[in-house]
């Protein structure tokens, strides 16, 4: 995988600082440390840093036409590229590589800007055409390649693969945007197109950017979305059988390297899937990695074990330790902005642990959100029948007053914990998604912000972010309308960026089979019964691997990567957590109101209450402010 970046001078062709170029790029070094390039002309500058898997000879980038009037910087894999290759060289141009480099770079010189709706595989690239004076940016479709910009009081344009290295330019805007603040505390983490900066954006998942020298504005075109309208299936049997068979095909492609390639392996259902099909098409035994907990409440290493000998791969665990909380000041400057998704510690592990065998690795991201495997999607279903019961006006009011009266149980068994249940049948079915997903609920962010910031945001909630997706969502029934949400939130903006900044540190590739977006396409137009079927998630997907993976691996409860916050919090990181959230930083800032988080923390330690979403997240927007 890459690292890219580049200036653009959007008014006239003033001279591109060769110095601050090069800082930039370098800043993405763990991206690429194989090889790095720049190509400068009279207002325009292009950076990369490449980490080789195809080709490694060639395909050295910023890349450039034989007449060199195209000039292109790229992260990703295109997986179709040979099949590209033959299509382009029968329309006459002829290719110096073997990689899929050059494949777009011709590509746009045949088709300008629809080559991005050809391609296949994640990406985010940058291509200059000096001739209509022309630079056009596109992101993968999924959003597993990430791409920031800004437009600078000085009329340049500047673009990264991170954030960190636009922030090396003096005149990045370095305002926090208060709705991305209510963003983060609400989501856990900020939604494509924000940034924690005024001014300063991430191109969304599936869309394009075009800009020309001299034009006024420019405004970022989608060219893709996924359609939730089911179509005509045949039997279970049948839809089961085609789904292993696109699932296979979609693995297989992944499998092109000239480097070390390996797998994730949790022991759950979709990376042990993933290394089920890798096997079939291997002639060697599978490099696989997971890691252990000491808590056998979220140790899934032994069903790792269990799918590794059976595919007799090259298996290798290794423990975490449970107080592994070292990590904590690095998270920071890995994300650039605040994140607050606890499990980006284990990822970050696994993927350290990956690095020692392999360059690329396969993994299982991407089942969830398409298969409807989260346990929220059964409990969304359940609320919105409840919701469908009583009329709105009954409703709201009786389970409004109900889910207020409720305690608040923290203490006692999950039976008696119905106060969230309550509050979330007492909103509209999106306002009650919101509520189940977010990692503070309304009322905490309103105790927790400070009056100044309130005032600042004139009103605005998070589930804005939701209400604008649903605007375009092309779904028929409510399953498909949070899982539509998901795809266009939670994935790209905490799950696909944990994963790629936890592997770039590390110089590792993480390709995901469950993301092809001609999968995603064909499993979104099945029927949402297929796929959450009498409480059981990613139904049909486990019926198709019922005879690759055992009843163990398929049906067991679900676990995931969790984290002891809240016995750190009143434990080890006790003191941690009083100097952060009551510090200086956090009262300088202006953002929080101080004696609610004195009240929080001091709840918290003493046992009455569970704070470790809020507290995790403040101490991590802490971290941000510091590192900034």
């Amino acid at each position: 995988m890459c690292g890219i970046v580049g200036i653009f001078d959007l008014k006239e062709k003033r001279d591109i600082n060769r110095e601050l170029l090069s800082c930039m790029n370098e800043r993405q070094f763990h991206r690429g440390p194989d090889e790095g390039g720049l190509h400068i002309e009279p207002g325009l500058g292009l950076g990369h840093r490449r980490l080789s898997i195809i080709d490694l000879s060639s395909g050295q980038q910023p890349m450039l036409s034989p007449d060199h009037n195209v000039v292109l910087t790229y992260n990703g894999e295109i997986y179709n590229f040979l099949e590209l290759r033959k299509e382009l060289e029968a329309l006459g141009y002829h290719f110096d590589t073997h990689c899929d480099t050059e494949v777009i770079l011709h590509g746009w010189r045949a088709w300008g800007e629809a080559c991005v709706e050809k391609l296949r595989g994640m990406f985010a690239f940058a291509i200059w055409d000096k001739t209509s004076e022309t630079l056009f940016l596109a992101r993968d479709r999924l959003g597993i390649k990430p791409l920031y910009y800004a437009e600078l009081t000085n009329g340049q344009f500047i673009f990264a693969s991170e954030l960190k290295a636009l922030k090396e330019h003096p005149l990045m805007p370095k305002e926090l945007e208060p709705t991305a603040i209510e963003e983060y505390f609400g989501f856990g983490y900020i939604p494509d197109p924000k940034t924690i900066y005024k001014n300063v954006y991430k191109l969304e998942p599936g869309h394009t950017l075009t800009l020309k020298r001299g034009q006024a504005t420019f405004q970022p075109r989608q060219y893709w979305d996924v359609s939730f309208s089911e179509q005509s299936f045949g039997s279970e049997h049948e839809v089961a059988e085609e789904l292993m068979a696109r699932f296979e095909e979609a693995v297989k492609i992944r499998m092109m390297a000239d480097v070390p390639l390996g797998a994730f392996l949790s022991g759950g259902v979709d990376s042990s899937g993933v290394v089920a099909m890798m096997a079939q098409n291997s002639p060697d035994p599978v490099n696989t990695c997971s890691i252990s907990f000491g808590d056998p409440k979220y140790n899934e290493s032994q069903f790792a074990r269990q799918v590794a000998e059976r595919y007799h791969t090259a298996h290798r665990t290794e423990q975490v330790d449970p107080d592994d909380f070292q990590l904590l000041n690095q998270l920071a400057g890995l994300y650039d902005e605040p994140y607050a998704d606890s499990s980006a510690l284990p990822t970050y592990r696994v993927c350290e642990l990956a690095k020692k065998q392999v360059t690329v690795v396969l993994s299982g991201d991407g089942g969830d959100e398409n298969l409807a495997g989260y346990r929220r999607y059964r409990w969304h279903t359940y609320e919105d029948r409840m919701r469908s019961l009583m009329p709105d006006a009954m409703r709201k009011p009786l389970f409004g007053f109900l889910g207020l009266a409720y305690p608040k149980a923290d203490w006692a068994p999950k039976i008696f914990r119905a106060k969230s249940t309550l509050e979330s049948i007492g909103r509209d079915s999106l306002e009650g998604y919101f509520h189940s997903v977010s990692v503070n609920s309304n009322s905490i962010r309103s105790a927790l912000f400070s009056e100044k910031l309130k005032k600042d945001l004139q009103g605005y909630q998070a589930v804005e972010v939701f209400r604008r997706h649903q605007k375009n969502a092309p779904v028929g029934n409510a399953q498909s309308l949070v899982q539509y949400l998901d795809i266009k939130t939670y994935l790209p903006g905490d799950i696909l960026t944990k994963v790629d900044r936890a592997s770039m540190a590390h110089a590792l590739e993480v390709r995901v089979p469950l993301l092809d977006h001609e999968l995603v396409e064909w499993m979104a137009s099945m029927p949402s019964g297929l796929k959450l079927k009498n409480r059981e998630g990613k139904y049909i997907f486990k019926k198709g691997l019922e005879k690759y993976l055992s009843d163990e691996i398929l049906y067991r409860p679900k676990m995931g990567f969790a984290v002891p916050l809240a016995s750190w919090f009143k434990g080890p990181l006790r003191e941690q957590v009083r100097e952060s959230l009551l510090g200086e930083t956090m009262a300088g800032c202006g953002l929080f109101d101080q004696k609610f988080l004195t009240r929080m923390v001091d709840q918290h330690q003493s046992g009455l209450r569970d704070y470790s979403s809020p507290i995790w997240s403040l101490l991590m927007f802490e971290s941000f402010l510091e590192n900034s």
